[in-house]
């Protein structure tokens, strides 16, 4: 089962601030009509992770928060743990390369 909550506020709709299940944190900010957010959502929920989806569309607060972590104005922009692993290219890459899958089990 995929867990897919929206954060909202600064908080996941589950009303915690952290995961704590033995998966990773995994964030990903997003804009709605993005091809991009959908194919890097569509891998993370193949892979069965649990992630916070951020909306930040264009000249929010949301998306001034993803530039300021970052370094880039585009979207999707991934985060594991914390670590910034890019958009969804970097994540396809990464994954081609067999490097994702061991991000998501730390």
């Amino acid at each position: 089962m995929v867990a897919l909550v929206r954060r909202e506020a600064g908080r996941n709709f589950c009303g915690c601030d952290t995961w704590n299940g033995v998966m990773a944190v995994v964030e990903i900010y997003t804009q709605w009509g993005c091809p991009y957010c959908t194919r890097a959502l569509a891998l993370l929920q193949s892979k069965g992770v649990a992630f916070t989806e951020i909306d930040a569309p264009g000249g929010s607060p949301e998306r001034a928060q993803s530039r300021e972590r970052s370094g880039r104005t585009s979207v999707p922009q991934i985060f594991i743990d914390g670590q910034h692993i890019g958009g969804c290219d970097d994540l396809m890459a990464l994954d081609r390369k067999g490097g994702l899958d061991p991000l998501l089990a730390a």
